[in-house]
């Protein structure tokens, strides 16, 4: 194993895809509520999973703070997902 697979052993975003973020912040947070912590058009004004692809992808310091928010809510969207898992 070498340094970088080691880094990316800790990173708990490798091998997600930004659709998969923005979909379980969707999921979990809503877009109303995205839009409020991170003022961004793609959120605010007719929100879709694909503007807001597109928009992210061109935009890195937009992108890093949609990745600190689902940083900041993993746990609470693991559970979640675990939790439908149950029912």
């Amino acid at each position: 194993m070498d340094n970088s697979e080691k880094i990316q052993t800790n990173n708990p975003l490798h091998g997600l895809k930004l659709e998969t973020i923005i979909t379980d912040l969707v999921e979990y947070v809503g877009w109303e509520k995205m839009g409020e912590k991170i003022s961004i058009k793609c959120f605010t004004t007719n929100p879709t999973v694909k503007s807001s692809l597109v928009f992210l992808r061109k935009t890195p310091w937009a992108r890093k703070k949609v990745e600190v928010m689902y940083l900041y809510n993993l746990k609470r969207i693991e559970k979640g997902k675990a939790e439908k898992i149950v029912d």
